[in-house]
C-alpha cells in the first residue's frame, strides 16, 4: 500500500491492480463513504475465472477497456495489471500500468490537496490506435440505503441485457434493453415503474443503468447522500469529455461465489464514456451520442496524448437531504440540498479543464 495525505484528507494506493483504498476525509468526524467486499483481506479463493481485481474488489478504480472482455480480463489492464511508482510526494503519486492499452502507454496521477474533500485522478493515454471504452468505478457503502441526484440528463438507458438472466444465478430488476427521460420512473422487469434516484429499488438484485449528460451541460455530478450516515458522496467530472454516469446496483443480486448472495449496498458510480454499454443507442445509426456532438468513446492519439480526469469527494451532510444543485462559483464548489443545505467547499477549479 501508498499512503497519500494532506490536511484533512487521506487515502491508500494498492499497486496491485489499481485500487483507491482507505479513502477518508478526517476534517471534523471521518467520513469514508467508499465500498469494500465482503472477502476482501481474507484468504478466501476465487474462481479460477474470476478477473485478477475481484479478489481486491474495494473504493475506486480505473477500467480501460471499461466493462469489455476479450485479451484483457473484465475492465481491462488498467483494473487487473499492476502500477509501478514514476514520483512520489506526501499528496501526489505517478504511476505507470506495467500492460499497454490498444498500444498505449497509461500513467496515473492521484493529488490531495490541503483543506480539499477531494481526491483528484488523471489517467494519460500516450500513442495507441483506435477507440477505447473508459470509467472510473467508484463503489459507494450504502449499508442502509441511499439517496441520489445528478447533473441534468438527456435520459438513463439499460445495456442490451441484464447483468442476471439466469434465475438459477441471480436477478434483476429493471428492463432490458430501455430508456427513461425521467430516472424516478424507469420501466421494471416485470411491468411498472422504479426509482433511479433510491437505493436500493429492490430486495436482492443487480442492475446496471447509464445516464447521458444533457447537452450543453459543463460540470458534470453525481453526489449520493447517505441519510443515516449524514455524509455526501461527491463525483465531478467534464461532462464535455465524459458524457456518461454508469450505475451499478449489487445488492444481493448474485448467488454464484464469491458473491453468493452477500454482496449488498453497494453503488457503483462509474462516470465515463462507453456507449456498447447502452442497449438502444449503440444499435442506431448515427448513435445519439455522436449525433450529439458528445463522444462514445475515448479516441487514442497514435501522435500524442489524451487524459481523462475525474474527482471524487465526500463531506459532512447532517441533514440528510438529497441534493438539489452543484456549480462552481470561483475557487469554491457550491452545493444546495434540497430541503435548503448548503455548503462551499474549496476545489481544484482548473483541474476539469472546465
Amino acid at each position: 500500500m501508498i499512503s497519500l495525505s494532506a490536511a484533512g484528507i487521506v487515502a491508500e494506493f494498492d499497486p496491485d491492480c489499481g485500487f483507491i483504498r482507505g479513502f477518508c476525509v478526517t476534517a471534523g468526524r471521518p467520513i469514508a463513504p467508499l465500498h469494500r467486499a465482503p472477502w476482501v483481506g481474507t484468504a478466501e479463493k476465487m474462481p479460477a475465472d474470476a478477473a485478477p481485481h475481484l479478489a481486491g474488489l474495494e473504493g475506486d478504480f480505473f477500467c480501460a477497456p471499461f466493462g469489455q472482455t476479450g485479451p484483457a480480463p473484465l475492465h481491462g489492464w488498467s483494473a487487473n495489471g499492476q502500477w509501478a511508482v514514476a514520483a512520489q510526494s506526501t499528496a501526489s503519486l505517478r504511476l505507470t500500468l506495467n500492460h499497454p492499452v490498444q498500444g498505449a502507454d497509461v500513467s496515473k496521477e492521484l493529488t490531495l490537496r490541503d483543506g480539499h474533500p477531494f481526491l483528484y485522478q488523471s489517467h494519460r493515454f500516450t500513442g495507441g490506435t483506435g477507440a477505447v471504452p473508459v470509467a472510473n468505478h467508484a463503489m459507494v457503502s450504502l449499508p442502509h440505503g441511499g439517496l441520489l441526484r445528478f447533473s441534468p440528463k438527456r435520459w438513463f438507458e439499460t445495456p442490451a441485457t441484464p447483468l442476471e438472466s439466469d434465475p438459477a444465478r441471480g436477478r434483476s430488476c429493471l428492463a432490458y434493453p430501455a430508456r427513461s427521460v425521467d430516472p424516478t420512473r424507469f420501466p421494471a422487469k416485470d411491468g411498472g415503474w422504479v426509482d433511479l434516484t433510491r437505493y436500493p429499488f429492490g430486495p436482492a438484485h443487480e442492475d446496471f443503468v447509464a445516464g447521458l449528460e444533457h447537452l450543453g451541460n459543463r460540470l458534470g455530478w453525481t453526489a449520493v447522500t447517505r441519510p443515516v450516515e449524514r455524509d455526501l458522496f461527491l463525483s465531478l467530472r467534464n461532462a464535455a469529455h465524459l458524457p456518461m454516469t454508469m450505475l451499478w446496483h449489487s445488492n444481493g443480486g448474485r448467488d454464484y461465489a464469491p458473491w453468493s448472495g452477500r454482496h449488498r449496498g453497494c453503488l457503483g458510480v462509474e462516470e465515463g464514456v462507453a456507449l456498447p454499454m447502452l442497449g438502444l443507442s449503440a444499435q442506431e445509426v448515427p448513435d445519439p451520442l455522436t449525433a450529439a456532438g458528445q463522444p462514445g468513446l475515448l479516441l487514442l492519439d497514435p501522435a500524442g496524448a489524451v487524459r481523462v480526469r475525474h474527482v471524487i469527494g465526500a463531506i459532512d451532510w447532517p441533514s440528510g437531504e438529497p441534493v438539489a444543485q452543484i456549480a462552481l462559483h470561483g475557487d469554491h464548489l457550491a452545493i444546495s440540498g434540497e430541503a435548503g443545505a448548503r455548503r462551499e467547499l474549496p476545489i481544484w477549479v482548473g483541474f476539469l479543464g472546465l
